[in-house]
């Protein structure tokens, strides 16, 4: 049995504890209100920004991951330096393995179905800030202060993901109760979900194999299905009439931007939408033998979750 530290309980974050506690692993989830809801787990409260209210939670902790969330976009430039430094500064105080959890957006724009060897090359704002942020830890492990690996995913899907955690729940929420859904970018272009408790496996996986540590990994994901097509099979899984899916003007989007700075963020990466966005992690199940839960589960369990809600 070792010992876990979680930092935020989001989606990602309890889907992970879970994981652990089912495989009989000591679990700590740390959150600002010190309220979550997976059972078998300790709950701190505190603030992950202070490295060193953060690093006397993780002594004596096997591994940590940070899977804490600043919030909206907006937020990122502000919220996101402080949770990561703390947590490389936890991590090299207690000699924790250091686990974060990631995105694609570090890449940018690609005419590729993605892979953790393409180069860091993103030009929006918050894409340049998540390569810095992971770079920043990877110096550390090559110098030899900490252990430390990244686990990238594609947008979230899956029963706990909710409107705030991403635009297709949004969509999701429409559809389902027979409205329009409204959409950024093209409804038909390619890409790719990853089910949030196959985040939640390969972070468990990731964080006790020493393979793992010095890179970054992505989470193996089905196939890339397109929004207009995810829309209809939700729809058709939750026995709801077939969905109105329309392509959001580009010219309000374009208009708002400057004045609204969550509408600036999704500007920059309307890209994600506008183009095929496909994640490849073939090196994961390569190595760790994890597959993605199957396509069917997947939609029939987020159909009836978000129906129900």
């Amino acid at each position: 049995m070792s010992r876990h530290l979680v930092i935020g309980a989001g989606p990602t974050g309890s889907s992970l504890a879970e994981h652990l506690v089912a495989s009989g692993q000591t679990v700590r989830v740390v959150t600002r209100s010190g309220r979550m809801s997976t059972a078998g787990a300790e709950s701190v409260a505190l603030d992950a920004t202070d490295p060193e209210a953060l690093a006397r939670a993780a002594d004596g902790v096997d591994v940590m991951y940070d899977c804490a969330n600043p919030g909206p976009y907006p937020r990122w430039e502000t919220g996101w330096p402080p949770l990561a430094a703390a947590a490389l500064s936890a991590a090299e105080r207690t000699g924790a393995v250091l686990v974060t959890m990631g995105n694609l957006y570090g890449y940018g724009p690609v005419d590729q179905p993605m892979t953790p060897a393409l180069p860091l090359a993103a030009t929006s704002r918050t894409g340049r800030l998540r390569a810095r942020l992971w770079l920043d830890a990877l110096a550390a492990h090559e110098a030899g202060r900490v252990r430390t690996t990244e686990v990238r995913a594609s947008d979230y899907l899956g029963p706990t993901v909710r409107a705030e955690h991403g635009l297709i729940a949004r969509y999701g929420a429409s559809v389902l109760a027979g409205r329009a859904a409204s959409v950024v970018g093209d409804p038909d272009a390619p890409h790719s979900w990853t089910y949030v408790p196959d985040i939640g496996h390969t972070l468990e996986v990731l964080g006790r194999d020493e393979r793992a540590w010095g890179r970054a990994w992505h989470v193996p994901t089905n196939p890339p299905v397109a929004i207009r097509a995810l829309l209809e099979q939700l729809s058709t899984a939750a026995g709801v009439a077939s969905p109105v899916v329309r392509r959001m003007p580009r010219a309000p989007l374009t208009a708002l931007a400057p004045f609204v700075p969550l509408l600036g963020h999704v500007r920059e990466l309307r890209y994600q939408f506008d183009r095929p966005f496909v994640i490849d992690a073939a090196e994961t199940t390569e190595a760790f033998g994890i597959r993605p839960t199957p396509w069917a589960e997947v939609i029939d369990r987020t159909a009836a979750a978000w129906a129900a809600r």
